[in-house]
């Protein structure tokens, strides 16, 4: 994974951290027992996900791979496996 800067661009850590806080908010209203405040932390997560994929929309997440990018990361591998 650390070779393929897989989630390292803003859409990404955007859309995890949104959906975070979201988790935090459902979690705390459930161990409250705030069915309003765990929907409402739901929503949140939800909106997350949104996010991440309207900045990636927008052209902040990861670019495209080319053909020959694609190719030589298959060689490598089948060069590492020897």
């Amino acid at each position: 994974m650390a070779g393929s800067s897989h989630g390292h661009n803003p859409a990404a850590w955007t859309g995890v951290t949104i959906a975070f806080i979201g988790f935090c908010i459902a979690g705390a209203f459930m161990v409250l027992a705030n069915p309003l405040g765990f929907w409402a932390g739901m929503v949140v997560i939800v909106l997350g996900g949104v996010v991440g994929l309207g900045m990636k929309a927008a052209g902040m997440g990861m670019p495209k791979e080319s053909e020959a990018m694609q190719q030589a990361r298959i060689r490598a591998g089948e060069m590492q496996t020897r």
